[in-house]
C-alpha cells in the first residue's frame, strides 16, 4: 500500500491539477490507502465492483493493446524501452 501510494503520488503530482479529478481502483488490498492519495492529489477515489471490468474502461483498453504485443507471461522487468 505505501509503495503504491508513493509511486502514484510521485507520478501524478507533476500533472496539472485541472486534469486530475477522479481515480478508479479495483478492490485489491494495495489500494486501502486511497484516503492519502485523495488528500495528496486532491481527487476523488472510486472502486469498481468485482467482476465489472468495464467500470475501469481505459485500464482494460490499455491492457488489450499491450496484450497484442506481449503475452500474459511476459516479464516486463526484462523488456527494453526500445521494444515499445
Amino acid at each position: 500500500m505505501e509503495e503504491i501510494n508513493r509511486v502514484i503520488i510521485n507520478l501524478l503530482e507533476k500533472v496539472e491539477s485541472a486534469y486530475l479529478k477522479t481515480m478508479t481502483f479495483d478492490n485489491g488490498r494495495e489500494f486501502c490507502g486511497h484516503e492519502k492519495l485523495s488528500k495528496s492529489l486532491k481527487l476523488q477515489c472510486f472502486f469498481a465492483n468485482p467482476y465489472h471490468s468495464w467500470e475501469r474502461g481505459l485500464n482494460e483498453h490499455t491492457n488489450g493493446l499491450i496484450r497484442q504485443f506481449y503475452p500474459k507471461s511476459t516479464n516486463f522487468k526484462i523488456v527494453k524501452e526500445e521494444d515499445f
